[in-house]
């Protein structure tokens, strides 16, 4: 949690990039975090694959099903992320479902998180008044913060709540529809980034869903604090030279 507060203090214009643990091969985690870090990514979002992404589109759920097949699950991931620990910096947040918190063990699945190095943890389908109820002293003890997400849909109210709760960041979802990749952002959504900067929240937000080439991220940075890119990511990774197709797809946006 700490690093991800240092990272918002000391850089703008962030660029985190998501990509689904296990994909496209189940070696392939490490090579590609390691290449991120030493190519100019401030943020790292490590997807859970997951049977029922209910949250993510076409291409995200198709790298959750390849990786399920490749046989990765939550243990082996914690085991590849301990390995490299000490060789990264920059700061990992885990991204998964609901169910799959509850059925490793809540307390079990945080104090895992803690030993592998990671900051922060989203889980999509978790409501943030079970969060606060339930869990919000099991992060505070293991120092991992929850990452909250909102949506064109969210009030004005929701918004602010969110806000509060939040320790590091706002996840701000550009569109109610599911992740995938899209060149430009439409009116609608441009109206909901300025709607958000107008309440003074006193967190940073990052911009994340259909954010896919140099124009969408940095429109999404003059919005907010930076983009998320996760689809379009995906997209470019080559199995047979995982290094490269990083680097150039890192060059191709920053």
């Amino acid at each position: 949690m700490k690093a991800i507060d240092k990272l918002f203090k000391e850089k703008k214009d962030i660029l985190s990039i998501y990509f689904t643990a296990g994909y496209p091969t189940l070696e392939s985690t490490q090579e590609i975090i390691k290449t991120l870090e030493k190519n100019r990514t401030d943020l790292i979002e490590v997807g859970l694959p997951y049977s029922d992404p209910i949250a993510d589109g076409p291409v995200i759920q198709k790298s959750s099903q390849k990786a399920l097949e490749n046989s990765m699950c939550i243990s082996l991931l914690f085991s590849q992320l301990k390995a490299i620990k000490k060789e990264i910096h920059v700061p990992l947040i885990l991204m998964g479902y609901y169910n799959q918190f509850l059925r490793f063990g809540e307390e079990a699945f945080l104090k895992k998180c803690k030993e592998v190095g990671l900051s922060g943890i989203i889980l999509a389908d978790l409501p943030a008044e079970i969060y606060q109820d339930k869990y919000r002293g099991l992060f505070e003890k293991y120092e991992l913060a929850f990452i909250f997400l909102v949506t064109p849909k969210s009030s004005d109210a929701r918004i602010l709540k969110l806000s509060k709760l939040s320790k590091v960041f706002l996840y701000v979802i550009s569109s109610t529809a599911t992740t995938g990749v899209k060149d430009r952002f439409e009116k609608e959504q441009l109206d909901f980034f300025k709607r958000i900067q107008k309440l003074n929240l006193k967190i940073p937000t990052l911009i994340g869903f259909g954010i896919s080439n140099r124009d969408s991220f940095s429109m999404a940075c003059q919005y907010a604090q930076g983009g998320i890119i996760g689809s379009a990511f995906i997209n470019a990774l080559n199995e047979k030279d995982i290094k490269g197709s990083v680097q150039n797809f890192i060059e191709s946006i920053v």
